[in-house]
């Protein structure tokens, strides 16, 4: 398997540490608000790697962190915390708010067909974590408390910014942000490890620590919570391209400084997506949700298919009529496969070429538009219908787009041409053998029909059919 490795920024061929094993991380939600799409379209991605890593017969150990403390409103470690200003908005406590937006987060994701990671921590479970590693940080040197804060001294590293193509000048905080630069800190890229009540004295989530009572900057979470339960080396580590800096150039500095070795091999970034507006965000307002798609009549599966059709690695533009487009799409090929005989046994032998074509597709980084093309290609292939199933089957165990479920459509079948056209073809069979008196080829075709959720109705006028969801 190919995959683009972001640090290198070359496509390289995945070797995890462990044969056999893939410990996985995926940055997780900081629960002040609802997700939006363009959040969702990186945890559809993350979904479909981590499937298809165990559809490769990989053992996958994929975990993720709820930031429910210590992400501030800039990236840089300024501004309120995030969690503190949507308890403020909705007037209720952190936790609350915590509790309710992890929730709704999950519901989209189970809507999405997304899986729930293996182990899912907040960071507020992991406290007495964070402070051993900080602890670990500053007596070897790569920390320094300053202000009543504990910083990470960059400078320390023979390389901060470990992506590339990146210029210290443009990402320093005062020209990145717009904000005053922190004077605590020593180099303009250190980052907080640690925040004591010397800073946001509105805080409500604070703990005892060796340097005062505060609480943890965001950084230092993903490095804790996969030290813990990924151990000393991470295979992969996910997220968002906006992610890549500050946050996992951070992580990487904490982390190896705190091991001693390198600790993550490939990093998998999903681009942005944006619409007429340009990148989607909170901060805009009227962000679009899972439920505001679905108040509107879309089946979720249709915005995944949606995100599908393009590279992970590309920006994706959003629009209704691109969405409408996706959705004629993804009930035609419902419709298609709903159309196959359920009957008979597959050829194994056959469905293997198939599914390889597949697997030829997400070999080279993932590539899930590909991926979707072989859909097609086993619909058209010369190969009985219990074979397509088969592998349509198989392969949906990565797509996750519920293909031979028969409860996708969101549009009437009849409008799908070719659908209508195996309806009217089949009735015509059925009429004749009925008048030839063949009841097995009759009752056959009936049986089929059924399976294709057609509802076939004699009426004084001729037969007419419908198709019951």
């Amino acid at each position: 398997m190919i995959l683009y490795n972001s640090l290198g920024q070359t496509k390289q061929e995945f070797v995890p540490h462990t044969p056999g094993k893939v410990n996985m991380y995926t940055c997780g939600p900081t629960v002040y608000h609802y997700a939006h799409i363009g959040n969702l379209r990186t945890y559809i991605m993350e979904d479909v790697l981590e499937k298809y890593l165990r559809f490769l017969g990989y053992d996958v150990n994929r975990v993720m962190n709820i930031t429910d403390v210590g992400h501030l409103t800039s990236d840089a470690d300024t501004g309120e915390d995030k969690m503190l200003a949507g308890a403020k908005r909705e007037h209720k406590t952190v936790l609350e708010i915590a509790k309710f937006y992890t929730d709704a987060f999950f519901k989209d994701c189970e809507k999405l067909n997304i899986k729930r990671p293996d182990v899912v921590e907040p960071a507020t479970n992991c406290i007495d974590d964070f402070i051993n590693m900080i602890s670990v940080l500053l007596d070897k040197g790569y920390a320094y408390i300053a202000g009543g804060n504990v910083y990470f001294d960059t400078s320390k590293l023979d390389n901060y910014y470990v992506f590339g193509n990146m210029n210290e000048e443009d990402l320093a905080v005062g020209v990145r942000d717009s904000v005053e630069e922190d004077v605590n800190k020593r180099n303009k890229a250190d980052f907080v490890l640690w925040f004591t009540k010397s800073k946001f004295d509105s805080q409500e989530l604070k703990w005892e620590s060796p340097w005062g009572l505060g609480y943890p900057g965001w950084h230092i979470e993903c490095s804790c919570i996969s030290y813990k339960h990924n151990g000393e080396y991470l295979d992969i580590h996910c997220g968002g391209i906006d992610n890549a800096f500050p946050h996992h150039t951070n992580e990487i500095a904490q982390s190896e400084a705190f091991l001693g070795h390198p600790w993550c091999k490939y990093w998998f970034h999903v681009l942005h997506l944006n619409d007429a507006r340009g990148k989607m965000s909170k901060s805009k307002g009227d962000f679009l949700t899972v439920s505001l798609l679905e108040s509107k009549g879309y089946n979720p599966l249709v915005y995944r298919m949606f995100c599908l059709q393009s590279h992970y690695r590309k920006p994706l533009t959003f629009s209704y009529e691109s969405l409408d487009n996706t959705a004629k799409a993804y009930d035609k090929l419902i419709n298609r496969i709903s159309a196959l005989s359920k009957a008979g046994e597959p050829d194994l032998d056959k469905a293997k070429p198939l599914i390889d074509s597949f697997k030829e597709a997400l070999d080279n980084d993932l590539n899930t538009s590909l991926g979707l093309t072989s859909v097609y290609d086993i619909l058209k292939a010369d190969v009985d219908d219990a074979t397509k199933l088969y592998a349509i089957n198989e392969i949906d165990k990565v797509l996750s787009l519920d293909l031979t479920s028969g409860k996708g459509a969101t549009v009437k079948a009849e409008t799908d041409d070719e659908f209508a056209a195996e309806v009217e073809k089949l009735i015509e069979e059925r009429t004749k053998a009925r008048a030839e008196k063949d009841w097995a080829t009759a009752d056959a075709i009936r049986d089929k029909l059924k399976d294709m959720n057609v509802v076939v109705v004699d009426t004084k006028d001729g037969i007419e059919w419908h198709v019951e969801k």
